[in-house]
């Protein structure tokens, strides 16, 4: 996918029922087969796919050594590894994964050090477009001052914080209790600015460590983004069903989208996983996202695609029917 000026441009919502087309692309050559999800492979190994047994191995047209190989490099056996490692499912797995090996590299994506590669800065981007626009959808209802708001999978607070500085009260939560006390860290270093108290208007977000289905209360707004890409659609169904139970007027939701396209290049890119294990990544079709709202009373009102070259996720805005 070629790097354009459109990387820095804000996505275009749309209201319901118009939906945003994506464009015509050129067919990714093996430098565009990388993985394009945040959380589908370690994307350390960008510049370098294959590694030279690999290499080798094909060389010497070995089929044995070669379907040993692909073995090795399949998804879903290293998915079942990971699983039995920590004795779980998904959620255990990510709850492992982003107390150890993922909190170390997603603090510095979500962060501002320049101690990230090429891949890792297009994704910050990616998620920063993602959250610039979900401040613009809730500032265009009004103020955010006294504003209920929960931020369900809040990572290192890179939504939570730009909420409070609003003056919206604000409940973030993650299942990674790493993510958790470094989004508090970060939330009192800026809010508090070295002072003693926060300024007038302002409340410091309640943090807590909870996976989603955990989460309780009624507040104004529910956010939850990029969270759904760890969750096939049969648990995804009931992690929506949920977040709307708390949500008195919208939910607002990011998740990796289902289409060939994006299908194909995740499928390519799970075959090079890199020296360090990651979650399990998993595509929404959006239609799929809307039933299950439909399911409970709610619809979309409006929704888009964000784009980089390796960030891709449908927003959406759902009220209540």
């Amino acid at each position: 996918m070629a790097f354009t000026s459109s990387l820095f441009c804000p996505m275009q919502l749309s209201p319901n029922p118009i939906l945003p087309k994506l464009h015509r692309r050129k067919a990714p050559g093996v430098a565009a087969a990388i993985p394009p999800l945040s959380t589908a492979t370690d994307v350390s190994v960008m510049g370098n796919p294959f590694d030279s047994t690999t290499l080798a191995v094909i060389g010497g047209s070995s089929v044995a050594a070669l379907a040993a190989v692909l073995s090795l490099a399949d998804p879903e056996r290293r998915r079942q590894m990971q699983a039995e490692e920590v004795g779980g499912g998904d959620k255990e797995v990510v709850k492992e994964y982003f107390n150890n090996d993922g909190f170390q590299r997603w603090r510095r994506i979500y962060g501002e050090t320049d101690d990230v590669n090429k891949v890792q800065l297009d994704i910050r981007i990616g998620h920063s477009k993602t959250v610039e626009n979900v401040m613009k959808m809730l500032a265009d209802e009004g103020s955010l001052t006294g504003v209920t708001v929960c931020d369900a999978g809040c990572g290192t607070g890179s939504l939570s914080i730009p909420l409070a500085k609003e003056g919206a009260l604000v409940t973030a939560s993650d299942i990674s209790a790493a993510m958790v006390a470094e989004a508090e860290k970060k939330a009192r270093e800026e809010l508090l600015k070295g002072k003693d108290e926060l300024s007038p208007g302002l409340v410091m977000p309640k943090f807590e460590v909870s996976d989603l289905e955990s989460l309780s209360g009624k507040y104004n707004t529910v956010v939850c983004l990029d969270v759904l890409i760890h969750y096939p659609q049969s648990k995804a169904d009931a992690m929506i069903s949920h977040l709307a139970s708390l949500a008195e007027n919208r939910l607002i939701l990011s998740f990796a989208p289902k289409t060939f396209y994006y299908s194909v290049l995740k499928r390519i890119g799970e075959l090079f996983p890199g020296p360090s294990k990651a979650t399990r990544a998993y595509l929404h079709a959006e239609a799929d996202v809307e039933r299950a709202l439909q399911k409970v009373g709610w619809r979309i009102r409006k929704r888009g695609l964000i784009t980089t070259q390796f960030y891709f996720a449908n927003l959406i805005e759902a009220v209540r029917a």
